[in-house]
């Protein structure tokens, strides 16, 4: 795979359109990602639809989940047999595909193959976008371009819930895919006229046994956890089953990549400590935010009686703040390294979730809405330089093996995290009934939820604990590969 650098030679002509290239991901990233969430306000009114039960809806999200995490481990080999141009109509037009169905669905079932589709043009549109960033942007500037795209990866999923909140008051869910397809339409367009290819294809031999361990592997994990998730609970045979066969599957899958000459997935990145350093910090905010995602709206609709709209617009002003602090951060990176802003970072995320353990049947949204937008601030202090200083310190050539594994295990660290926190507050809610409350009392079902909000923020406390004494490891990068040149 090394003949690979020879993707790095074009690269310092500097014959790169840079910013129309970078425009094309950071529209189809959008729209791909704020679908993720969108969708999320509309579980109720899709119940209602279709006829179906809650667990059946939740299948809108673990499908999509489940496709990501299935075919983002593959992308590192995908990355390397096709162009970027291609990667990127193809992926784009999974996207239109996946929403037009999605738009058109008269039942359950399209819409479930509709979410699989959209989830296809996603898993690998993520990839691509951060090894063509690696390929295009000098390292010196990494920063603030990784921080843009931060913007949209953090942007969209919090926007999402908002937008599709106001869509909802007036039009059908529906209109949440009609009102995306126009832009996906416009990014294809724009991709045909300005994407260039900027990698070599070196067409690594496929292994069909390692994309069957990866699948098992990656997939199973994936599932179990959101099955658990889902209120089905950890004893659930399902569940054991799903998660032993995945991790069975995912020890041979890595010791079949080590004996090979030519992995389906180089776990050589492994041996650059800043980029194992950097891939933790990325995993545990992963967690931590996407258990803060489920917990809040949960916590505002049932303990505070919200509604979803009202939820909705609460948790905005953070996901804005995040969104235009990313570019921000990623510039600061550039100038003064990742260890300013990621100890600091994680300092204000801890504070931030100590502040949501207090909260009761009382709390103002004031405070709410303060708590959430100092998470938000603390987590654009560690995702992007975090991710963008690991990725630095990996040869030009493990590029499309390094994105691959932070894409897919920011997938897994997802479920994982969403799992986790929902199984902490079913079980605090149920240990409090049982606890010798007064059941006669008409807020005691308020409180045992609140009681096990409180629980589940605890476990995001100790992540985020975790990932501070993690923090203290992180180095700045030396980047001396054949592309500091340009």
């Amino acid at each position: 795979m090394s003949h690979s650098q020879s993707n790095t030679s074009t690269q310092s002509e500097g014959i790169f359109k840079v910013f129309p290239i970078l425009t094309s991901f950071l529209i189809a990233g959008f729209i791909g990602l704020f679908s993720e969430t969108a969708l999320n306000m509309a579980l109720s009114n899709l119940i209602q639809d279709f006829g179906i039960h809650e667990t059946t809806a939740q299948w809108l999200t673990t499908g999509y989940l489940l496709t990501l995490g299935i075919l983002v481990p593959v992308s590192g080999l995908i990355l390397q047999w096709f162009t970027t141009r291609q990667l990127f109509v193809v992926s784009l037009v999974f996207s239109i595909i996946g929403t037009f169905i999605a738009a058109i669905a008269p039942s359950f079932g399209f819409l479930m193959v509709a979410r699989v589709v959209q989830a296809m043009g996603t898993a690998l549109m993520l990839p691509l976008m951060f090894n063509t960033i690696l390929l295009i942007v000098p390292p010196h500037k990494r920063g603030k371009i990784m921080g843009l795209m931060g913007l949209v990866i953090m942007f969209a999923p919090a926007v999402g819930p908002t937008l599709s909140g106001l869509i909802l008051e007036s039009l059908t869910w529906h209109w949440i895919f009609w009102i995306s397809l126009p832009f996906l339409l416009v990014a294809l367009v724009f991709g045909i006229f300005f994407m260039q290819n900027v990698s070599t294809p070196t067409r690594p031999k496929i292994d069909i046994v390692s994309i069957i361990l990866s699948t098992i592997g990656f997939g199973g994990v994936v599932y179990g956890f959101s099955s658990a998730g889902e209120g089905g609970g950890w004893s659930e045979p399902v569940v054991i089953i799903s998660i032993a066969a995945g991790v069975i599957g995912l020890i041979v899958f890595c010791l079949r990549q080590r004996t090979m000459v030519q992995p389906m997935l180089n776990l050589k990145t492994f041996k650059y400590p800043m980029f194992v350093v950097g891939l933790l910090l990325v995993l545990i905010c992963m967690m931590v935010i996407l258990s803060s995602m489920i917990l809040l709206p949960l916590y505002l609709q049932t303990s505070l009686a919200m509604t979803t709209f009202a939820a909705g617009l609460l948790l905005l002003p953070g996901g804005i703040i995040n969104g235009l602090l990313s570019p921000i951060m990623g510039s600061l990176f550039d100038r003064f390294g990742p260890k300013w802003l990621v100890i600091p970072g994680l300092a204000i995320v801890i504070a931030s979730l100590a502040g949501f353990y207090t909260v009761d049947l009382d709390t103002s949204s004031y405070f709410i809405v303060g708590m959430h937008i100092l998470l938000m601030i603390g987590v654009s202090m560690i995702m992007m330089p975090a991710q963008t200083n690991g990725l630095n310190q990996l040869p030009p050539e493990l590029y499309p093996d390094g994105t691959a594994i932070m894409n897919t295990l920011q997938q897994v660290a997802g479920a994982i995290g969403t799992a986790v926190a929902i199984s902490i507050l079913s079980s605090g809610v149920k240990s409090y009934m049982e606890g010798g409350a007064d059941l006669s009392n008409p807020l005691t079902p308020l409180l045992a939820f609140t009681s096990g909000v409180q629980n589940a923020f605890l476990f995001a406390i100790i992540a985020a604990v975790v990932g501070f004494i993690v923090g203290l490891f992180v180095k700045r990068v030396k980047v001396d590969h054949p592309m500091s040149s340009s």
